[in-house]
């Protein structure tokens, strides 16, 4: 069989004068597919080598996805485990944090009620003046 060329397909340009029938197709009973049958032909090797590889592939990812399930599983039952632990830790810091809390109120409420008492017992003599007078001029009648 003659190879064709791309240009046999088309009819060659007629000379100067009335309109005629220049570019249309040719050959239309031959068709594209027994042109392009050569060029399929030459790729059914990479083809063959695509198949081959993609099949490689999906392979691969199957082995990577069960790895990575597994992995996941191992994780998952280990953090499971570990769960008592953590929140015990946990549960520890929240209350060292909230004794910490306490005993910094605690120690401010002392210091705030020594100061009150300091101040009170500064006022003292002159509010107990103040009081016996206020009961000697009761008792005495006075105004």
């Amino acid at each position: 069989m003659a190879r064709l060329s791309i240009l046999d397909r088309f009819r060659p340009a007629g000379a100067p004068g009335p309109a005629g029938v220049v570019g249309i197709p040719a050959a239309d009973s031959i068709g594209p597919a027994t042109e392009l049958a050569p060029v399929f032909a030459a790729l059914a090797d990479d083809v063959a080598a695509c198949s081959e590889l993609v099949a490689t592939v999906k392979t691969q990812a199957e082995g990577t996805l069960s790895h990575a399930r597994e992995r996941a599983g191992a994780l998952l039952a280990q953090a499971q485990l570990d769960v008592p632990g953590v929140q015990a830790d946990a549960a520890a810091r929240v209350t060292e944090r909230a004794a910490e809390q306490d005993a910094a109120l605690l120690a401010r409420a002392q210091r705030d009620a020594a100061s009150l008492k300091r101040s009170g017992t500064a006022l003292l003599p002159s509010t107990a003046q103040k009081v016996i007078d206020a009961m000697f001029a009761e008792y005495l009648g006075e105004p």
